[in-house]
């Protein structure tokens, strides 16, 4: 083949003189008709000319001479989604990624095309693919705009929350959320290689290194996740998260004045934060500080009324003070919140601590109707409203016998029937 024109075609285009690498491309298709790059090389000049027609023309020929072809069906398939036709350029970008299973730029042309049809969870992972083999690549300006397309399609988050169980760390529609909930699965090494590679892409995104931060305590990697809530804060990344979870990180490893330096630095953030108080609770626990403990746990009930974990942890703080009373009356509370919640790990944790109180009690030999209680909430599966309907039914079967005698008679008949 005479490859002057073919040359001086791509030198034409080069120069944005479209009109002329068409006219030099036209001459060389002349001297060889059955050279497949000549049609793509075209289609690209008719393409950038805005002949988008005649491109797609010029790709459809070069694939009948190629049917190999990776470039004439990237190049059809964004020509095709510039006429609108998603689905054919969807079929061109399949047909171009089966053939070339690393084409970065094909992923993220079919996360555009998927984000245009809709289809927002198949875009998103289209474009996280892309990222990673454009990192793999070194084009890590790609890889970031990948990362920004995937951060765009998440809803902006709304409010921030603390990583516990069951609970995501930052905001549901948040992305790194969906990172966290691969920990809270147990993929933790799936979700520390996600962020590694955000990381690798955007060095300076502090949202990244608290995210790694909470999956590594997780992990109970308490020293690498405090280097990384320093590197967000470093960033001035300084939200409540951060100080947080670096204060349960620091308690965790005995530094528990450092941690309530950091509750400390959350509650300067978000007074009403009642986790915080739960953790700092936590910590003051640890130290032996019940008192201070109790205090912080009762806060965080008058912010979360409803929250079992507080109830859970003051009753433990009471047992220790040995207020049994307060305990019982905690355990009580915990347990209908997670009977409630069909949380039934934590349900009969709490119940087995209420039946200590109970063995320890009547072993002394000094429980109490009170004392009983726990032992007819566990028979009645936690339902305290159940527990003072027999009770009542009892008083009122037997009129004369003390509240002691029909407590006793109740749990008595109810482990007959179950043959306890």
């Amino acid at each position: 083949m005479n490859d002057g024109f073919y040359s001086r075609g791509l030198e034409k285009a080069r120069e944005k003189d479209f009109a002329g690498a068409i006219e030099e491309f036209t001459f060389a298709l002349h001297q060889n008709p059955y050279y497949a790059d000549i049609y793509c090389k075209r289609g690209l000049a008719y393409y950038d000319s805005g002949a988008i027609h005649q491109a797609v023309s010029d790709y459809t020929e070069a694939l009948k001479l190629d049917p190999q072809s990776v470039e004439a069906y990237y190049c059809r398939a964004l020509a095709r989604l510039a006429l609108k036709n998603l689905p054919g350029s969807l079929q061109d970008i399949e047909q171009a990624i089966r053939l070339h299973p690393d084409h970065g730029a094909a992923y993220n042309l079919r996360g555009i095309v998927q984000r245009k049809q809709g289809n927002i969870p198949f875009a998103v992972a289209s474009f996280k693919k892309a990222a990673e083999l454009f990192l793999a690549q070194k084009d890590q300006e790609s890889c970031r705009q990948c990362l920004e397309k995937i951060r765009q399609l998440q809803p902006k988050a709304t409010e921030t929350l603390d990583l516990v169980p069951v609970t995501p760390i930052i905001s549901e529609k948040d992305y790194f959320h969906q990172l966290l909930e691969r920990a809270e699965k147990g993929e933790c090494a799936a979700a520390i290689a996600d962020i590694n590679w955000v990381l690798q892409a955007d060095p300076q995104d502090a949202q990244a290194y608290c995210c790694r931060g909470v999956v590594l305590c997780k992990q109970g990697k308490y020293r690498d996740a405090i280097a990384d809530f320093n590197q967000a804060l470093q960033l001035n990344f300084r939200d409540v998260i951060v100080y947080r979870n670096r204060g349960k990180a620091r308690s965790q490893l005995g530094d528990h004045l450092g941690a309530i330096a950091d509750f400390n630095s959350a509650l300067q953030i978000q007074p009403q934060d009642s986790l915080v108080y739960i953790a700092r609770g936590n910590t003051y626990e640890a130290m032996g500080n019940h008192y201070d403990a109790i205090k912080d746990y009762t806060e965080s009930l008058r912010i979360d009324a409803d929250n079992p974990q507080a109830y859970y942890n003051r009753a433990i703080a009471y047992t220790h003070l040995e207020e049994m009373q307060h305990a019982i009356s905690d355990y009580q509370r915990a347990a209908s919140i997670y009977c409630e919640k069909e949380d039934w790990v934590n349900y009969h944790q709490v119940i087995d601590n209420i039946k200590k109180i109970s063995s320890s009690k009547a072993a002394s030999g000094k429980e109490t109707s009170n004392l009983l209680h726990p032992r007819l909430l566990t028979l009645v599966g936690g339902h305290w409203e159940i527990a003072q309907r027999l009770i009542s039914q009892a008083m009122s079967k037997y009129p004369g016998k003390s509240q002691e005698w029909c407590l006793e008679k109740v749990i008595a008949d109810l482990e007959r029937d179950r043959g306890s």
